[in-house]
């Protein structure tokens, strides 16, 4: 990138399109430059956004930069995972537990590596579920380009698509929804998501075994080469469920 926005831009970024993201602990998002903090309860990168709205955010740095677009676009999904990282930590404090907890891995997992999916179609929820990745995308793809959609929420997943490469894999949240959702542009697909993401994250989420493994150049058109059907004989990338 020539040019990499300070904090202040993009606080200044939220303002121009008259959004205001809050914590659920009612604190205004505010990005600002990373600061040296020790790392105790009130003080953590997590517990810092929830208890402050502070992002800590370095410039000339791609994660950062694409944590601060998913705040953006997610608000109130990012929202509620930073509250179950919080919450979680407060249980590790309260056990004194060495190691994280099952619910802050699952946490951490979907912020860096999450992707929502989105489709209408029972039999395609089926087959990522069965992981028949060939049947899915290679058969169905045609049903998979009308009736699905994947939406990157990881913004781990957003770095490494600078650079794709085979083995690039998401872990998914996928929801059922009505075919008018399609119908509907992107702004208002982004605001149901969201929603329907919230409430998934703070009523459902419990274990990364909640979260679906995808190999996400296996999405029709997102890989070039991924046209032939050969693509996805490839069983190190399209794996089977284990047994």
């Amino acid at each position: 990138m020539q040019y990499w926005p300070e904090p202040n831009e993009l606080n200044k970024l939220c303002s121009m399109s008259n959004q205001q993201i809050y914590t659920r602990s009612g604190k205004s998002i505010l990005f600002i430059p990373q600061v040296i903090v020790k790392h105790h309860h009130g003080q953590s990168y997590e517990s810092r956004i929830f208890l402050t709205g502070q992002v800590q955010t370095r410039t000339n740095n791609w994660h950062d930069f694409f944590n601060a677009l998913v705040w953006k676009i997610l608000p109130r999904a990012k929202s509620a995972l930073n509250q179950l990282h919080y919450q979680a930590q407060l249980s590790e404090l309260a056990i004194k537990a060495e190691n994280r907890c099952k619910l802050r891995d699952a946490v951490t997992l979907f912020d860096e590596s999450g992707v929502i999916i989105i489709s209408s179609h029972e039999l395609l929820i089926r087959l990522i579920k069965g992981f028949k990745w060939k049947e899915l995308f290679w058969r169905q793809r045609t049903t998979v380009l009308s009736s699905m959609r994947f939406f990157v929420f990881g913004h781990g997943i957003y770095e490494k698509a600078l650079n794709p490469f085979i083995g690039m894999t998401g872990k998914a949240i996928i929801f059922k929804v009505k075919e008018d959702f399609f119908l509907q542009d992107l702004f208002n697909q982004l605001h149901s998501v969201d929603l329907m993401l919230e409430q998934f994250l703070l009523s459902r989420l419990s274990f990364s075994a909640d979260l679906t493994p995808i190999p996400l150049l296996g999405y029709p058109k997102w890989d070039a080469n991924n046209c032939h059907e050969s693509y996805y004989e490839n069983k190190e990338y399209f794996r089977d469920r284990r047994q």
